[in-house]
């Protein structure tokens, strides 16, 4: 069974349909990335996945749950987490409060700081700035600090919207690098990127939004292969 099942789902915002009856899967363990033209209704999946974005129709089963109509932090608790786009650090907290807000739900003082230690593993500059306002920090670190405020709930299934949005390339194959590392610890990947190729690199399979409505799906290999994704999304 699948962990994240989506079926015919529909956003509407005003008179705009923005998502168009979205079919896909993930699979526990997997990367499933979601790749598109901007504005083709990527950002606004994920979004009506954390519920972020109202659900006009469709039905969302996460884990067994049927979830289409549970509040933001019900779906936290039962184990999904979002990294926005824009990263949405609390910018007058410290790195390490950041850290903390993710993971309010747990009591346990001494899972929360092996979380935190398992995030600096992960992130060794947010160690170093761990006292410094988060405000103050740089794209790419407040990038980490956004992953690792998600990774602090222990996420079964994490979702991400544009990771490489706005940072410098050595700072996007940093943070690619680590969403390696997270996967094979065997969190669940959900990415949504703007870098195609990128994305296409790090899943194991790809959905192709073009239009609020999926065009094309399959293995990431045969995306990145395919005639039509080079031409209209790898430049070749």
């Amino acid at each position: 069974m699948s962990l994240l099942s989506v079926e015919r789902l529909a956003v509407h915002f005003g008179g705009i349909r923005a998502v168009k009856g979205v079919d896909l899967t993930v699979d526990a363990g997997e990367t499933v990335c979601v790749i598109g033209a901007n504005g083709a209704g990527k950002s606004t999946t994920l979004r009506a996945l954390a519920g972020l974005a109202p659900t006009a129709a469709g039905r969302v089963v996460y884990d067994s749950h049927d979830i289409t109509g549970l509040p933001v932090h019900e779906r936290a608790r039962l184990g999904l987490a979002l990294v926005p786009e824009g990263r949405g650090v609390f910018p007058r907290m410290t790195v390490r409060e950041n850290l903390l807000m993710g993971a309010y739900q747990h009591r346990d003082g001494e899972r929360v700081e092996a979380d935190v230690a398992y995030v600096h593993s992960l992130f060794p500059r947010l160690a170093e700035r761990r006292s410094q306002v988060a405000g103050t920090l740089s794209g790419g670190e407040q990038q980490m600090l956004a992953v690792g405020r998600a990774l602090m709930s222990r996420p079964k299934l994490l979702l991400l919207d544009e990771p490489s949005m706005g940072l410098a390339p050595l700072v996007v194959l940093k943070i690619f690098e680590t969403l390696r590392a997270i996967a094979a610890a065997g969190v669940t990947l959900m990415v949504v990127e703007q870098n195609a190729r990128l994305a296409l690199q790090l899943s194991d399979r790809g959905y192709v939004l073009d239009g609020g409505r999926v065009s094309l799906a399959g293995p990431s290999p045969e995306l990145l292969a395919d005639p039509r994704v080079q031409a209209a999304y790898l430049g070749g």
